[in-house]
């Protein structure tokens, strides 16, 4: 059978798979079956992948990625699942090392999905049915079909019995096409041409594969380059180079030039950030202490994003100065060193910025962005390291992007595996006594959450008491803090949620919190 017919099949019955196990439920363990097609047909279509070790990686990420979504069903899970499965697909389909460039082929494959759809559908001139044959079998047909609606008409108007089985008939065909139709919605035909989407931008290379050409012209290591001085330096780059530094930019001592203003800028940088973290170390690492009083966003959280951006500008500011051949210039010396130093400098503020969400999460416990500055800091880390290795080993921007991307990969398959929602409700009311507990946070959690909220009724009680005894005019309308009732609340949509879901949406996470609620008797009528 022709190749780019059966892509046409797979990926119609991929789209009729995702329209029957996907429609009206969430995903779950229908995402394992809908995933099991695709994995087969991507390596039935392109059987060469297997033998790539990027793709069997990414695979094996993809797979915890997979399961994390039937355990924990967190948006996390889901999001990572989506991420390396588009990963998977533009590994296999393309050349790619980086995993920026396969993110790219795979926005090229959704772009042209639809001419790669409908270019192996055109059929071959000497396959056709000839135009002239149809045209006859129309001509000879009208004239019998016009007979046929004129006599049955006469014939129905003339014999009542017959006119009844007609009536019959009528009704009989009228029921079909409403029930047809009714399954058959606008909604549900939207959503059929949404896995056609999908299917068809996983499993439809694009012949435009400009994404993988470019990238072949890619290194990691840095070549030195030569340019005389009439070739003129293009780029915003180099244009603001000429722009602040003037003549100096160009000519025979370019290099020493940038080389000299280089140095300048890094020890003077240096010196800045030295006295930030000298009081960093002072006040946060030797002496912190909680002021009375004083909100403790007030000490330690706030200018933290600023923190972030001043250690990204810090990175960046290290690729702005080891450009091209700057990186060959042999008295470069004192700019390496003064790059190292900012690198260290660098790294201690990210200490720094840990222990001032450290000591937030101490007083105010856990949430998403107090764990998500955490999973940052990681990254920026990494980033720091391999600016370390790019400087060290004369590597390119490329390799730096290309590394980092598979560290966040990593980074993001193994954050997966926890149950944030869950670890974060049991971090907090664990230490109910120590920390400013957040009630209208963790009623906002996920259902898995639900359960151990439960099972502190006695601590929501009491915070719902204390924030009742604040309120000096008992206006409690809008029950913002009848926080008993909100979990009750909770407790019912749960119920009601899982009445319409049907065994395609089955997770362990949903599982577990059914069975603790049917334990304690407060739901009995979800099958």
């Amino acid at each position: 059978m022709n190749k780019d017919l059966v892509k046409i099949i797979l990926v119609t019955a991929g789209a009729v798979l995702f329209n029957l196990v996907f429609w009206n439920e969430k995903l779950a363990i229908n995402t394992v079956l809908f995933d099991a097609f695709l994995l087969s047909a991507l390596f039935f279509l392109y059987p060469n992948a297997r033998k790539s070790a990027n793709v069997n990686w990414l695979l094996l990420g993809h797979l915890v990625s997979l399961a994390m979504v039937v355990v924990h069903n967190t948006e996390l899970s889901k999001i990572a699942f989506v991420v390396t499965l588009l990963l998977v697909a533009g590994f296999a389909e393309y050349t790619h090392r980086s995993a920026w460039f396969a993110g790219g082929s795979m926005l090229m494959n959704a772009v042209m999905v639809v001419a790669s759809f409908v270019e192996p559908i055109k059929v071959n001139k000497g396959k056709r049915i000839k135009r002239k044959g149809v045209s006859r079998f129309i001509r000879f047909a009208i004239f019998p079909i016009i007979l046929l609606i004129v006599f049955f008409y006469i014939y129905r108007g003339a014999n009542n019995a017959f006119s009844e089985i007609a009536d019959r008939i009528g009704a009989q065909l009228d029921l079909f096409f409403s029930h047809f139709f009714d399954f058959f919605s606008w909604q549900r035909l939207l959503f059929l041409l949404l896995g056609l989407l999908i299917t068809g931008s996983l499993l439809l290379k694009s012949k435009l594969d400009y994404f993988s050409v470019r990238e072949a012209r890619m290194n990691d290591g840095l070549q030195r380059f030569r340019k005389t001085l009439r070739q003129k330096r293009s780029g915003a780059f180099f244009q603001f180079v000429e722009v602040v530094m003037g003549k100096m930019a160009s000519g025979m001592l370019a290099l020493k030039n940038e080389n000299t203003t280089g140095i300048i800028s890094l020890v003077l940088l240096n010196m800045l950030l030295l006295l930030v973290n000298i009081i960093d170390v002072n006040f946060l690492w030797l002496h912190f202490q909680y002021k009375e009083g004083l909100p403790v966003y007030k000490m330690v959280h706030e200018g933290t994003e600023l923190l972030i951006v001043s250690i990204v500008l810090a990175m960046a500011i290290l690729l702005f100065f080891f450009k091209g051949n700057l990186n060959f210039y042999k008295r470069n010396k004192w700019l390496k060193y003064g790059a190292y130093a900012w690198i260290v400098q660098n790294a201690m503020l990210v200490s720094s910025v840990f222990l001032r969400d450290y000591y937030y999460i101490l007083k105010h416990g856990l949430a998403y962005k107090r764990i998500g500055v955490l999973f940052f800091l990681l990254m920026v880390l990494v980033g720091l390291v391999t600016v370390f290795l790019k400087i060290w080993n004369k590597r390119t921007n490329y390799f730096l992007f290309r590394v980092n991307a598979w560290a966040g990969i990593v980074v993001l398959v193994l954050a997966t595996t926890i149950h944030w929602d869950e670890f974060i409700a049991g971090y907090n009311l664990k230490r109910k006594n120590t920390v400013d507990l957040d009630v209208t946070f963790l009623l906002s959690l996920s259902d898995k959450a639900l359960p151990l909220l439960d099972t502190n009724i006695v601590a929501l009680q009491k915070r719902q008491n204390d924030a009742k005894g604040l309120n000096t005019d008992n206006n409690f309308s809008n029950c913002d803090t009848c926080f008993i009732e909100q979990l009750k609340q909770r407790e019912k949509q749960f119920e009601q949620k899982q009445k319409g879901y049907t065994w395609l949406s089955w997770n362990y996470a949903d599982a577990y919190t059914k069975q603790y609620f049917r334990k304690k008797g407060l739901i009995t009528s979800i099958h």
